[in-house]
């Protein structure tokens, strides 16, 4: 894949404190699987490599509402997010408390996110885009090729990944700007991930080759 800033987007699935802050809820799970792909400071590297070349960037955010209590029935990660409070707010209209909160961007991806260029749009409400407006988003901005990275590797970003592809986009995954959870019993998140990234990406890069070529694009 060439990047060039003109049709080529980067997009981070859930930048937030749950999963990538040492108070997070995730934490436990995840915090060896970060430190291992130097996740954070690799995602904070494509934020400022976009930032520098001109790329847009879109976050694609997770949030729970309290009427979200009402759903009938949930998968085993859905379950165990409703029951800690994983992404939780107060409400669709309320910013009561989210400051800091586990919802929250991550204090140090604040000044890329918060800078009135990155587009936010509305939260995916399980896994994957289909439930909020990025493909719109996306497209009215005549943005065909995606640079994906964020949390978690096997089950957000990659839902995204097969939605994107299937909605016609080029997407380059990059591989150490995202983590997976190691769970006792449903195994190693990431693993599945890159397995997964390998048959269905346009590419699997490193933060690296992902920064290179977004340069490359530029010059």
């Amino acid at each position: 894949m060439n990047f060039d800033r003109n049709d080529t987007a980067v997009v981070f699935i859930d930048p937030q404190n749950d999963v990538l802050s040492e108070k997070g809820l995730a934490w436990p799970l995840l915090h060896e699987s970060l430190k291992e792909n130097n996740t954070i400071e690799n995602m904070e590297r494509i934020f400022k490599s976009a930032k520098t070349h001109g790329y847009e960037v879109f976050i694609s955010p997770h949030y729970f509402y309290p009427t979200d209590k009402g759903w009938k029935f949930n998968g085993p990660l859905e379950a165990d997010e409703a029951a800690s409070g994983l992404f939780a707010r107060k409400g669709v209209l309320n910013l009561d408390g989210l400051k800091g909160s586990g919802a929250d961007w991550l204090e140090r991806f604040k000044p890329y996110i918060e800078d009135g260029k990155t587009i936010v749009v509305s939260p995916h409400r399980v896994w994957g885009p289909e439930t909020n407006d990025l493909v719109l988003q996306l497209r009215k901005r005549r943005i065909s090729r995606i640079i994906l990275g964020g949390m978690l590797a096997n089950m957000c970003v990659e839902s995204h990944l097969r939605e994107l592809v299937e909605q016609g986009f080029e997407v380059a995954v990059v591989k150490d700007a995202t983590a997976g959870p190691k769970h006792p019993e449903w195994g190693y998140g990431y693993t599945a991930a890159l397995i997964n990234y390998a048959f269905i990406a346009h590419a699997v890069l490193t933060t690296d080759e992902a920064v290179g070529a977004m340069e490359r694009g530029q010059q």
